[in-house]
């Protein structure tokens, strides 16, 4: 892990933008996010965690011509390294709020000579995109995988090139992926020494082992082929196929044209997608080819839930109020015995919790959402019979006053989907002194 000063304290919103740094090769410039170096060069900015070993990996591939390291995706306008490493302790002690930036590599790369795809296949391989605000040893937000695109067609092939890495991260035992895609924003060329830094030090600090799993095709379509029917899909309205989806269950979300709201539920939810249960969108209104909807709709987005290609359950249209589309899927997902921890604050017994002597490295995630809560290294033994966490992932939970049953505690909800997942209590120990005491029934584990 990279060995920096850290000092702690609280970090002043108005960072100054630092002076960016000089060219590093004749083709490496800071470039806005639709400039290229050239009409036929095109570029696309990634977060893979550590910036130094990213930047060697994907500049190994034919027709990239530069890879450039850099920060991207936070709320602060300008940042240096030491004022993002500060941040993120801030944020970590919750003394300062906002999105971080994450260390980033911006890819230019020649389409004649690579295709999108070849690049952001390289990119899934080349690191672990299930592990949410980490990378190996290197933990924090400011080491997520992220995807950060400038046009439509980018945003295209980064969702479709997920949906084809999640087949086959399930098929080999992985969870789900917990890569961001979004917009660029804010982005900014890291200081020199950090550009090209394995080739200046060839036994230095790489951080890369991804996941050993090919970027390959589904369903015995080329990854390409499975790239345009999905862009298809969306552009085309063309209907889904049955057989291409999941039949145990598959998760429809049914959309139309010029729909503000589907826009706001694509912005909310579907952007942000990291349950295992898998999802597609559709601008077509009749049901996969072999499957039957229970009624036809009548609004849009009406997200629909298949078993074995039959309609189980819907949600019908979305005006921007999440907590109750992530109630109702968690009464789809949930038994009767964790809904009532879920919906109803209800405690399990002492004791019983499955993951309860769980030590293996991983995560433990909100089972609705997917969202990671809390990592397996922040977890130990209070002897009370209920998971104990020292501290969760940075904006991960909530805290509220709970003064039932004649107590005054803090109770502690997932962010991400609001369920209730047990209280925090000080007797904790170090660094935080705090003990997330959480009911073992409603977090998934997910070992590396």
């Amino acid at each position: 892990m990279k060995t920096v000063t850290v000092i702690i304290g609280i970090i002043s919103l108005a960072i100054i933008m630092p002076t960016l740094t000089m060219a590093k090769s004749e083709n490496a410039r800071s470039l806005e996010p639709n400039q290229t170096l050239g009409s036929k060069t095109d570029d696309i900015v990634l977060g893979m965690g550590c910036f130094w070993g990213a930047e060697k990996r994907m500049s190994e591939i034919s027709g990239v011509l530069d890879v450039e390291s850099g920060y991207a995706g936070g709320d602060i306008p300008g940042a240096n390294y030491q004022q993002i490493l500060n941040y993120e302790k801030a944020l970590r002690f919750g003394r300062a709020s906002g999105r971080n930036h994450a260390e980033v590599i911006k890819v230019i790369f020649d389409p004649a000579k690579v295709t999108l795809e070849t690049v952001l296949a390289k990119f899934w391989e080349n690191h672990n995109p299930t592990q949410g605000d980490r990378q190996g040893n290197d933990v924090g937000s400011n080491y997520r995988s992220a995807i950060y695109y400038h046009n439509a067609t980018q945003k295209d092939f980064a969702l479709a090139s997920q949906r084809i890495y999640q087949q086959a991260l399930n098929a080999a035992g992985y969870g789900p992926i917990t890569t961001e895609i979004l917009p660029l924003k804010n982005y900014i060329t890291a200081e020199e020494y950090h550009q090209d830094y394995i080739e200046k030090n060839p036994n230095g600090y790489c951080g890369l082992g991804g996941t050993g799993i090919k970027y390959s095709a589904s369903n015995q379509k080329t990854a390409q082929n499975a790239l345009s029917d999905t862009i298809a899909t969306t552009d085309h309205m063309n209907p889904l196929d049955g057989k291409d989806l999941n039949l145990t269950q598959q998760l429809v979300i049914f959309e139309a044209e010029n729909c503000e709201f589907c826009k706001q539920f694509e912005k909310d939810i579907f952007s942000r997608w990291q349950s295992e249960l898998p999802v597609v969108a559709t601008k077509n209104t009749n049901p996969p080819a072999g499957w039957e909807l229970e009624k036809p709709l009548f609004a849009a987005p009406t997200i629909v839930l298949f078993r074995n290609g039959k309609e189980v359950a819907r949600y019908t249209g979305y005006n921007g109020e999440k907590s109750n589309f992530w109630k109702w899927l968690g009464f789809q997902l949930l038994s009767p015995e964790q809904q009532k921890i879920a919906f109803e604050q209800n405690t399990e017994p002492p004791f019983t919790a499955t993951n309860l002597d769980e030590k293996r490295p991983g995560k433990f995630v909100d089972p609705i959402t997917g969202a990671t809560l809390f990592l397996s290294q922040t977890k130990f033994d209070s002897k009370t019979g209920w998971p104990s966490f020292f501290d969760p992932i940075e904006g991960s939970v909530t805290l509220h006053d709970d003064n039932s049953h004649g107590m005054k505690r803090i109770e502690v909800r997932s962010a991400s989907s609001g369920i209730h997942l047990g209280h925090v209590f000080n007797d904790g120990p170090p660094p935080s002194n705090k003990r997330y005491c959480i009911n073992g029934n409603v977090l998934k584990f997910i070992p590396d």
